[in-house]
This record gives structure tokens, C-alpha cells and sequence, in this order.
């Protein structure tokens, strides 16, 4: 057995950071076309894409690796890698052709000017690169979008074609005093060119240009461009509606359009990352024409269209509720001959006994249908789990794939002819990647799944579900009778099981969840001799729609009374030292864990808070979703609408600032500058009442870094940082 290691020594708390960091996650797959062997063997490539931590070069860096699987239709018969991994320099993008014969790839390069990047779409065949554009000297657009919002690159079913989604092309700006020296040896054409006055426009270097708010700010106008694989010209598609920002396209049947989602833009752009609620509809521009036409409900929000393989329907999520920022999403069906909407799989309200609790992804697969066209694949969370189900979009039954299993949770990859490639981990063990076929119907809870990469898994580390029940001055009126549940990582062997430390963890949101997989912090926090609680306090995604819309308008109060009583549970159920707990909490988290601290000041000893929200109110006016303030605050949002006197009084006495008289616990902040979902200003404003009050605080700001201080960099700082802050004020 492993020494764990003592609090008093950070020295080989980074080497453990070091070790455990080093375990890769996967991020994409896809499957190579069929091939059959001499033999009369059948046989698939699977290409993978993986991330990983490099301590060294302080950054994420990526890798793929090929695996063959042989099969025999229905079974895997063998799987095993093919050659070793290979890091992906500069690929933002990439998309196999329908054939598995081409695959383009999206990729940056670095320019010859300090800080400048082009962008080089390429098409790759065999053993060779067929085509590159160098998309950054053709100008017809700005920067191509890359991320899973917009960012799309989609083959037409012909393989001549690509359709990529990227920033409309903006004019020239210049200053009113720019002048340019003509060339005097020049022709008359040249000069003539040099002196049109479209050229630049004088006085618009400054104009502002709204954006799509955090991780998106230089996101602003997305256009729909196609380029012609043989030729290389490129055009951006017109016929989209003024008023949405077109993405997530793909070719409509036969190639005669292009469908895709299109987000309202007015009268303002709000923050669209991790908020599902954004109003959009599913539309189809027609390529010949430029008709636009609208096919589903234009007042709701949609996500993620996948076309059927023999090209009949179209599934995608839809959100019926604007107001809660993640929800229990639709599943519906669009037919695209007949042209009729069907809601395949409801809002489930409440989840009853072990049966399903609802959908609660934010994107579908973009490989996610059977071969035969009838049935979707997707994962979602269930409570604290995150399984793989499969939906009969003809009867709309739901049947989960891997419940009863190991108890981890599931991330469905891609599926293709039937053969599902998928990501399985645990709080203990690593990233698995492995393959089975989807059973026929009414077989689906018997996958063999075959392992194609294993991970160790990490010793001394035992983990299990709490089911907890709020007591009955808890309750919430409208919503009787919710439970909700906690996550508990705790060492398997400690010597004295009273002298164990708890360190809490409320999640982000409010509305997302923990799920019992791989999580480097409180892996680490456990390995260190820490009990860690995750708790999925009432508001959390997985238990229903019930519980969700619970939460707002009781913020600062439900999901902080969960929490707490999530605690004195824990500590009564399991005798860790009562005298040595912490919280540590990020975003909504942090406004958890700052309640608190001030509300029961005598239950914690050391609080790690990152870009917490402080105070809702003076939130509203720097946020990219100020409709987060509102909406949570309990009252209903409208761009038009400003606030009085009373709604911002109900927002401060819902925010953590407001306890800043009771606080005594020892704070370590950490906030990014760069934050533009909760600005830095708020860390700052409880920092300086902290410090007024001689409450002891310490503050670290990191200046290019955003709201999940995810980069390499700033993360393993964080970490060491919260460490070395749980060490000091919890005592060996």
C-alpha cells in the first residue's frame, strides 16, 4: 500500500500532483469505414484524440492514438492499438468524409508577425495531403470558429464540399489622420485601387463589437461558408435571417441546403457558454435559392441537430424554459419528408423510483444514431451518475445501457454502424476507453464492452453515494418532497478515522451536478488523507425539472441549508474531525462556500473560494448573463426591464457580502482577470471587507486567465496554493 501522504509536506504533494496530472481524457473519436480482410475478417479503425497536462511546457497538449477492432458483426472478437500516440500540432478541427476516404482538418499556424496566426484548412488523403487553403490569406472571413457552441466542419454527402462556420469578414478601420505614401512609380489602376475610399473606413478602429461573453470574446458575427474541395473557391452562404447567428450546420439530404441552429442576437448578445436557455431555433437555407425556412418552435432554445444515416430525420434538444441556465431537455424529432415535429422524450418533473430522471446534456453526439435509423444514443446524468442510454425514437422508450454496471459514470463518444466507442472512469480510477455494439432493441442492457485502454486505478481511495433527505423546516413549498445527494471520497485505511479532515466541495451553476467520475482535485485532496464531500445540493442537474426549478429565487438559502446539513450528516454519519473542515468552491460554488463561511462561521476552519459571486446585485451590471442575477435572485428577466430599488435589495440579501460581520474563517481567493462570467471586481469587493475586518484573506490574481482558471499554469498553482492554505489552517 501507498504512504499517503502528510499534510506538513508539499513537496510530495507536487509530486503527486505531477503523477496523477499525467492521466489523460479523452475529448473525441471517431470510426474508420469498414474493411474486410482476405480472410473474410471484419475489421475498424478507431481513432481517438486525447488531452493531457504538460507540467513542463505548462500547457494542454494534445495526442491521438489508432486502435483495431475486429468483429464480427455484432461482438468484438479482438481490440488492440495500432502503433503508439502521436501529439496533434495546430489541429483545431477535424471531420472523416462520409467514406472514411478523406478527412480534413482544420489547423493554426503561427504567423510571420509577433502574436499573429493563420488558419489552414487541409484535406488529407491516404498517405498524403491533397489540398491546403490558406484561409487566412483568402480574406473572404475572419477567424473560423473551432469551439462546440458554433464551430461546425461538415462534408457534404457528395465529399466535394466543406461547410465550416466562421467571423464575418469586418471592414478596415482607420484612423482620421492615416495617411498612405503612393508609390509614384505606380500605375494609373494601381493609384486608382489605393484611393477608393471603401478601402478603410476613417474613425471606426474603435467600434465596438458585442460578443458571445466568456470564452467567446472574439466571437461575434458568425457567418456559414462553404468551400469547393476541388476548386478552392470559397462562399459565405447568404439567406440566413438578420436577426440569429447561425451554427452547428450540417448538409441537408441530397445536398441541396444546409441546416442549422440560429441564436436571437437582439437587442444584445448575452454569454452563451454552458447556457443551454439561449433563445434558438433549427432552421434550412436552401443553396440554390437563398430561401430560408424555419423548422421548429422559434420562442424555445435547440442544441445539437444529427441527421439520421438514410438521411429521413433529424434529432436534436430542446430546452422549454428561457429561464433556468441548464434544464431537463425535449428530445424531438423532425421528419424531413413529411415535415412533422414529434417530441420523442419529455421533461421529466420528477424521477420516480430507479426509472429515468430526464435528458441533461448539452450537446447530442455528433455520432449518436443506430444503423438501422430507429434508435439515438446519448449520456446523461442521473443523479450522481452519468450513464449511456439508448432512445426508440419510434415509441420513445428509454433504456439505459450501463445501469447496474461499476457504479462510474459513462461519456458516449461516438456510435457508427452500431459499434459505440465510449469513456468510462471513476473518483478512482482514470479514464478507461472502451467498445461494444449496441444489442437490438429490447437487448440494450447487454453490451459487452471491450477495453481498448486501460488506466490503473488509483489505491487507497474509497468512494460511495450519499442519499440525503432535507429535514422538514427545509422543505421547499412548491417542491415537496426533493432529496438530493453528495459524492463522499474518503482514504480506505486511515490510522485514526476521527483525525481525518473533510474538505467540501459545493459544484458551480447552480444548475450542473457531480458525477462519480475521474476528478483530479479531489483525487489528489484524498490521496493526501482528506475526506472530500461533492455535494449535489436541491437545484442540481439529474434529479429532475422539480428540482431544478426549485432553486432560483432561493439562492443564499436552499442551496446552502443542502449543503450544511449535507456536512453535520457526513460528520455524524462517519466520525471524520469535526474540528478540521474546509470548503472549496468555484463560481457558484464559491457563493456557497462565502454563505457559509458567514452564516456558520464556527463549522469551518479555512475556506479556498474561486471567482466567487459575492454580491449578486453589483453583478447585474458586468456580467456576460446578467439574466443569471436576475432569474436566480427569483424574478423574471427582460432586456428591457432595469431593476428597482426592491429587486436589487432582494439581490443583496441573497449574496454572501451580506454575512461579511459573522465571517472569521481563513479565505484564499483565487480569481482570473480575464473573467468576464464573474468578474474579479467581486473577489475584490469581499477581499477588501475581509481585510477591513482583519479577517485573514489572501488574494491571487492571475492576469490572462478566465472563469474556470483551467490553463496548466494557473490550475497547478491553485492547487499547491489551496493545499499549502489547508495545511496552514487545519493543522497536521
Amino acid at each position: 500500500m501507498e504512504r499517503q501522504v502528510l499534510l506538513s509536506e508539499p513537496e510530495e504533494a507536487a509530486a503527486l500532483y505531477r503523477g496523477l496530472s499525467r492521466h489523460p481524457s479523452l475529448s473525441a473519436a471517431c470510426l474508420g469505414p469498414e474493411v474486410t480482410t482476405q480472410y473474410g475478417g471484419q475489421y475498424r479503425t478507431v481513432h481517438t484524440e486525447w488531452t493531457q497536462r504538460d507540467l513542463e511546457r505548462m500547457e494542454n497538449i494534445r495526442f491521438c492514438r489508432q486502435y483495431l477492432v475486429f468483429h464480427d458483426g455484432d461482438s468484438v472478437v479482438f481490440a488492440g492499438p495500432a502503433g503508439n500516440s502521436v501529439e496533434t500540432l495546430g489541429e483545431l478541427l477535424s471531420r472523416e468524409s462520409p467514406s472514411g476516404t478523406m478527412k480534413a482538418v482544420l489547423r493554426k499556424a503561427r504567423g510571420t508577425g509577433p502574436g499573429e496566426e493563420k488558419q489552414f484548412l487541409e484535406v488529407w488523403e491516404k498517405n498524403r495531403k491533397l489540398k491546403s487553403f490558406n484561409l487566412s490569406a483568402l480574406e473572404k472571413h475572419g477567424p473560423v470558429y473551432e469551439d462546440d457552441c458554433f464551430g461546425c466542419l461538415s462534408w457534404s454527402h457528395s465529399e466535394t464540399h466543406l461547410l465550416y462556420v466562421a467571423e464575418k469578414k469586418r471592414p478596415k478601420a482607420e484612423s482620421f489622420f492615416q495617411t498612405k505614401a503612393l508609390d509614384v512609380s505606380a500605375s494609373d489602376d494601381e493609384i486608382a485601387r489605393l484611393k477608393k475610399p471603401d478601402q478603410a473606413i476613417k474613425g471606426d478602429q474603435f467600434v465596438f463589437y458585442e460578443d458571445w461573453g466568456e470564452n467567446m470574446v472574439s466571437k461575434s458575427i458568425p457567418v456559414l461558408c462553404v468551400l469547393d474541395v476541388e476548386s478552392g473557391n470559397i462562399s459565405v452562404l447568404e439567406g440566413v435571417p438578420d436577426n440569429v447567428s447561425p451554427g452547428q450546420a450540417f448538409w441537408a439530404p441530397g445536398d441541396a441546403g444546409v441546416v442549422f441552429v440560429g441564436w436571437w442576437h437582439e437587442p444584445f448578445r448575452l454569454g452563451i457558454r454552458f447556457c443551454t436557455n439561449r433563445r434558438s431555433a433549427l432552421y434550412y437555407v436552401d443553396l440554390i435559392g437563398g430561401k430560408c425556412e424555419l423548422l421548429s418552435d422559434d420562442s424555445l432554445a435547440v442544441s445539437s441537430p444529427r441527421l439520421s444515416p438514410d438521411q429521413c430525420r433529424i434529432v436534436y434538444l430542446q430546452y422549454p424554459s428561457l429561464i433556468p441556465h441548464h434544464q431537463c431537455s425535449q428530445l424531438c424529432l423532425y421528419d424531413w419528408y413529411t415535415k412533422v415535429t414529434s417530441v420523442v422524450v419529455d421533461v421529466v418533473p420528477r424521477q420516480l423510483g430507479e426509472n429515468f430522471s430526464g435528458i441533461y446534456c448539452s450537446l447530442l453526439p455528433l455520432g449518436c444514431w443506430s444503423a438501422d435509423s430507429q434508435r439515438v444514443v446519448f449520456d446523461s446524468a442521473q443523479r450522481s451518475r452519468q450513464d449511456l442510454f439508448a432512445v426508440d425514437t419510434q415509441v420513445g422508450t428509454v433504456t439505459s445501457l450501463t445501469a447496474g454496471g461499476a457504479g462510474g459514470s459513462w461519456k458516449l463518444l461516438t456510435i457508427d454502424q452500431d459499434l459505440m466507442v465510449a469513456q468510462f472512469s471513476t473518483p478512482s480510477l482514470p479514464p478507461t476507453l472502451k467498445v461494444g455494439f449496441l444489442p437490438s432493441a429490447g437487448k440494450e442492457q447487454s453490451v459487452l464492452w471491450v477495453s481498448l485502454e486501460e488506466a490503473e486505478p488509483i489505491p487507497d481511495i474509497h468512494w460511495g453515494i450519499q442519499v440525503l433527505q432535507p429535514p422538514p423546516e427545509q422543505e421547499n413549498v412548491q417542491h415537496v418532497g426533493l432529496d438530493f445527494e453528495a459524492i463522499l471520497l474518503q482514504p480506505s485505511n486511515p490510522p485514526d478515522k476521527t483525525q481525518v479532515p473533510m474538505v467540501v466541495i459545493p459544484h458551480g451553476g447552480p444548475h450542473s451536478s457531480f458525477v462519480t467520475a475521474w476528478m483530479l482535485f479531489p483525487a489528489m485532496l484524498c490521496k493526501m488523507g482528506f475526506a472530500v464531500l461533492l455535494v449535489n445540493y436541491r437545484g442540481s442537474t439529474g434529479f429532475g425539472q422539480d428540482s431544478i426549478l426549485s432553486l432560483p429565487g432561493n439562492v443564499g438559502h436552499q442551496d446552502v441549508k443542502d449543503v450544511q446539513f449535507a456536512v453535520e450528516h457526513v460528520l455524524q454519519e462517519e466520525h471524520f474531525d469535526a474540528s478540521r473542515v474546509a470548503l472549496m468552491g468555484g463560481s457558484h460554488g464559491g457563493f456557497i462556500s462565502c454563505h457559509l463561511i458567514g452564516q456558520y462561521p464556527e463549522t469551518y476552519r479555512a475556506c479556498v473560494a474561486r471567482n466567487p459571486v459575492i454580491n449578486i446585485a453589483s453583478m447585474l451590471g458586468s456580467t456576460d448573463i446578467p439574466d443569471w442575477c436576475v432569474v436566480e435572485a427569483g424574478f423574471p428577466f427582460s432586456s428591457d426591464c432595469l431593476p428597482d430599488l426592491s429587486v436589487w435589495a432582494e439581490m443583496l440579501d441573497k449574496s454572501p457580502i451580506k454575512y461579511i460581520p459573522q465571517v472569521k474563517t481563513p479565505l484564499l481567493l483565487m480569481l482570473g482577470q480575464e473573467d468576464r462570467r464573474v468578474p474579479f471586481k467581486q473577489g475584490m469587493e469581499y477581499y477588501r471587507a475581509l481585510k477591513t475586518r482583519n479577517v485573514p484573506v489572501r488574494l491571487l490574481l492571475y492576469p490572462k486567465s478566465t472563469h474556470a482558471l483551467s490553463e496548466v499554469e494557473v490550475e497547478s498553482d491553485n492547487f499547491m496554493n489551496a493545499v499549502l492554505w489547508l495545511c496552514t489552517h487545519l493543522g497536521s
